[in-house]
């Protein structure tokens, strides 16, 4: 078990599938899917762990107690919904940041689009700071700097996506193995300078947090535009139907699904319509589309092209092969 991790009483899904000197890999499993967590030691009190799951939930017990831990996380894929105990909900998005000291870990976590991909950065505060000394002499950035910074509420602060941001992180995903440690350790640098040199616009700090019954009604609607595709809503008629204002709809659901609401029925449209090109072979094209709420055939083929590449007529012949 990566140094960091050790004494952890991990919840009842979870299961360690390999542990041995250079990581630890864990499954996590319940009625609505899995996921995996793989861990590796950067340096006494610093670890790196990248996570790829695909469910609705998890459960968490886990929950720091105390000020020593840091964890910095980046979402490669996906999106995580987090509730927390005064009402509110964040949402961490593809290509987001988040500096959190994990008081608020415990409970539920949901996956909105059932899947999440990314990487974490975690410190144990009194020895990593001991380690980094070691590594760098006289590194300006402190880690207690960097908590204080970001975690003065204890709440986890999100950083929106950014092209700094995805320089730092898009290189920790392909990392050769022969020289994985010691490039662990020039990001975990990199990305502490990064953080310690980013200023908050406008006075604004992080991504804003969204009320749960706002949430909820967001999901409402997400529920009432899938069920039945032939129908086609405005964001004013669905801002009416669910008694929320226009703004807090489009923002709301963007966060929560990834996606504005235009551009996630698209796609969910046609992905439901390339299932059903594979499945149902004996449905015509032009019926296929109808059924997913398309009037226009040659307006469906254009769409369906842009978003997986091929006409729906090519798409079905290489499903044959």
């Amino acid at each position: 078990m990566a140094q960091i991790f050790e004494g952890i009483d991990f919840e009842d899904d979870v299961s360690v599938i390999v542990q041995n000197e250079n990581c630890t890999i864990m499954k996590v499993q319940n009625e609505t899917g899995e996921g995996n967590m793989v861990m590796y030691d950067v340096f006494p009190g610093a670890a790196i762990m990248y996570s790829d799951f695909h469910m609705a939930y998890c459960d968490s017990k886990f929950q720091a107690d105390n000020s020593n831990l840091l964890c910095i996380d980046h979402c490669r894929e996906g999106t995580i919904e987090y509730d927390l105990d005064d009402g509110f909900s964040y949402f961490f998005e593809t290509g987001d940041l988040t500096v959190d000291t994990r008081k608020h870990h415990a409970g539920k976590t949901l996956f909105p689009l059932n899947h999440f991909h990314g990487v974490t950065l975690c410190f144990y505060l009194p020895q990593a700071e001991k380690s980094m000394k070691k590594e760098i002499r006289d590194f300006s950035v402190k880690l207690t700097q960097i908590q204080s910074k970001f975690c003065g509420d204890t709440k986890p602060y999100v950083v929106k996506a950014s092209d700094e941001i995805e320089h730092i992180f898009s290189e920790l995903y392909r990392v050769p193995e022969k020289i994985r440690k010691d490039y662990f350790r020039i990001k975990v640098f990199e990305l502490l300078l990064f953080l310690d040199a980013l200023e908050f616009q406008n006075g604004q700090k992080g991504k804003e947090y969204f009320y749960r019954t706002q949430v909820e009604k967001v999901k409402a609607a997400q529920k009432l535009l899938t069920e039945d595709l032939n129908r086609h809503f405005t964001i004013a008629e669905l801002a009416e139907r669910f008694d929320i204002s226009q703004t807090a709809l489009k923002d709301c659901f963007k966060a929560t699904f990834g996606s504005p609401v235009n551009s996630y029925m698209q796609n969910y449209r046609i992905n439901t319509a390339a299932a059903m090109l594979k499945k149902e072979r004996n449905r015509s094209i032009a019926e296929i589309a109808g059924s997913v709420g398309y009037d226009s055939q040659s307006k469906f083929t254009a769409v369906f092209k842009r978003i997986i590449g091929v006409t729906p007529i090519e798409y079905r012949k290489n499903e044959k092969r």
